[in-house]
């Protein structure tokens, strides 16, 4: 009953988002929804790692700038396509996480942390003096073309659907993991290290698997955004606060759950865009205050997040109803 329930939400929920951006013809809440799928997007990626491997990491705003910088780059450059190059700027990505990866998961708990946070930081340093992709000054993306092929669009119709696409691929990845041996040996890694390497598993090799697949998905996001904003810097693809973000969307929806980062990008989003209109520019600091009780109660009182405490809700309801 319960599959039945959650199959016939997604559907809904799945046609409400194919409609959603003609019913919201506004074009500022539009970009609202853009940026609550983008968001959810690379929570989903990040939840690969942080919420099946269990490996928290606070520097995956590494993968999205490279995956930004990769596309725009080659845009600039050569003239290449912004579908391929953020195809391209995911392999760099996951091979960057994968050289990473060998190194910082030799650190455990609050120190591997530690280590992403350093490598974050140092690629955001070496991109601002790197003068060959404009340093501190930044990149922008060429207006002399428009339409589907360059990814340049006058309307934010065509970024909504890009980013749905790419959050569909992305759960999609994630279902599959789930599904799959390797959802198993990740939760395994993640609940029992010592015993799933008694029973064989190379807790080192697959960890690696997830950070690739974990940072191809979270550069394409970058890319994404780098098309959207048509333009890109240190300080808005490579700042720590992103990676924060990221992590923040999938703890407050649910760690280790398949659309918690959507439910929990919902409501940060909500929260950000709430504070700066009532407190002008970046909300005065309010979303980061209300940021941190938000997270505080969870994890006192809720720990699998809002959709672990929905479906509490909704077992409890069940039973209630199975009692009468």
């Amino acid at each position: 009953m319960m599959t039945k329930k959650r199959n016939s939400l997604i559907v809904v929920g799945a046609a409400l988002a194919l409609v959603l951006p003609f019913i919201v013809s506004n074009p500022a809440h539009q970009n609202y929804l853009i940026l609550v799928l983008m968001f959810a997007q690379i929570g989903v990626a990040w939840n690969i790692l942080g919420g099946y491997v269990g490996q928290v990491s606070l520097g995956h705003v590494a993968f999205f700038g490279i995956g930004a910088y990769t596309s725009t780059a080659l845009l600039i450059s050569v003239g290449l396509s912004p579908w391929i190059g953020m195809l391209i700027g995911g392999i760099v990505a996951a091979v960057f996480g994968v050289m990473i990866g060998w190194i910082c998961f030799r650190f455990k708990g609050h120190y591997f942390t530690m280590a992403t946070i350093a490598v974050a930081e140092i690629i955001q340093v070496l991109f601002t003096n790197w003068e060959g992709v404009g340093g501190a000054v930044g990149l922008y993306v060429p207006m002399d073309r428009q339409g589907w092929g360059v990814m340049v669009f006058n309307s934010k119709l065509p970024y909504y659907y890009i980013a749905l696409g790419l959050l569909c691929v992305t759960l999609l990845g994630n279902w599959a993991i789930e599904k799959s041996f390797l959802g198993y040996y990740f939760r395994a890694i993640k609940d029992e290290p010592e015993a799933a390497r008694s029973l064989g598993v190379s807790l080192t090799a697959y960890k690696l698997v997830a950070i690739a697949i974990s940072s191809f998905f979270t550069a394409m996001g970058g890319s994404f955004y780098a098309q959207k904003e048509l333009f890109i810097d240190p300080g808005s693809v490579l700042v720590t606060s992103l990676s924060v973000k990221m992590s923040l969307v999938t703890i407050l929806g649910g760690v280790g759950s398949l659309f918690g980062p959507l439910v929990g990008s919902t409501l940060l989003t909500g929260i950000e865009e709430a504070t700066r209109q009532f407190f002008g520019g970046s909300g005065m600091g309010i979303d980061l205050i209300i940021y941190a009780s938000i997270i505080i109660i969870v994890a006192i009182y809720y720990p699998a997040g809002v959709l672990g405490w929905i479906k509490h809700l909704l077992r409890r309801d069940a039973k209630t109803e199975g009692g009468a």
